[in-house]
C-alpha cells in the first residue's frame, strides 16, 4: 500500500473546496493515507485559463449559487458565505502554509478553521487581522501567526505553490492528485475513494 499523501489543492473562495475539506481526510484515512493541504490562488489560474468565478457566469451563475447550498446540505456541511463573496484568499492561504511550517499536521486544522469561519459562518477572512483572530480562537499563537503572515518566505511559498499548481494543470478547486492521477471537484470524492482502494482502473 502506498503511503504517499493525497494532494488537496483548494481556494478558500470555493464552496466545493469547502465541502471537500470536510471529507477528504476521512476518505484518505480509510486507506492509510494522509492529506497534503495545498491552498493556491485560483485567480492566478483563471488568468491562464480565461475562466471567471462561477457566480459571475450568465445562467451558470444562478445555478451554481443554488447548487453550492444544495451540495452543502447533501453533504451535511453548514453553508453561509460572507456578503463580500468572492473575497481575497491570500492571507488565509498564507496562514495554512505558516501552520504547515510549524507542524504539517496542523495545516488541516488551520484550513478547516478558516473555511468554516468564511463559508460556514459568513465571516470576512480577507485580511490578516481577521485571519489571526480566527486562528487564535482555534488554538494557534496569534502573535506568531501575525508575524508569519508578513514573512517573505511564507509569501513566496504561496506563490511557488500557485505556480506549481498551474504547471501541474490544476485548473479548479478542489483538485486532488492521487498517485499522479488528477480528480477535479467534490463530486469526484467517490472516485478518489475507489482509486485509493483499488489503485486505479
Amino acid at each position: 500500500m502506498s503511503n504517499v499523501p493525497v494532494e488537496f489543492y483548494f481556494d478558500f473562495n470555493s464552496p466545493y473546496g469547502y465541502i471537500a475539506a470536510a471529507k477528504i481526510d476521512d476518505i484518505a484515512a480509510k486507506h492509510g493515507r494522509t492529506v497534503d493541504w495545498k491552498p493556491f490562488l485560483l485567480g492566478a489560474v483563471f488568468k491562464v485559463t480565461g475562466a471567471v468565478p462561477l457566480p459571475h457566469v450568465p445562467m451558470k451563475g444562478d445555478y451554481s449559487r443554488h447548487d453550492f447550498a444544495r451540495s452543502a446540505r447533501f453533504h451535511q456541511v453548514k453553508y453561509n458565505p460572507p456578503e463580500d463573496f468572492p473575497f481575497s484568499p491570500t492571507a488565509a492561504s498564507r496562514a495554512v502554509y505558516w501552520a504547515k511550517a510549524q507542524d504539517p499536521a496542523r495545516a488541516r486544522d488551520m484550513g478547516l478553521a478558516l473555511f468554516s469561519a468564511a463559508l460556514g459562518e459568513g465571516k470576512n477572512i480577507s485580511g490578516p487581522d481577521a485571519v489571526v483572530e480566527i486562528a487564535t480562537t482555534a488554538g494557534f499563537d496569534g502573535a506568531a501567526l501575525a508575524a508569519g503572515l508578513q514573512d517573505p518566505a511564507i509569501k513566496e511559498k504561496l506563490m511557488t505553490e500557485t505556480n506549481d499548481a498551474i504547471e501541474r494543470n490544476v485548473f479548479g478547486s478542489p483538485y486532488f492528485i492521487v498517485d499522479g492521477e488528477g480528480f477535479w471537484g467534490c463530486d469526484r470524492l467517490d472516485m478518489v475513494d475507489r482509486w485509493l482502494e483499488t489503485g486505479g482502473w
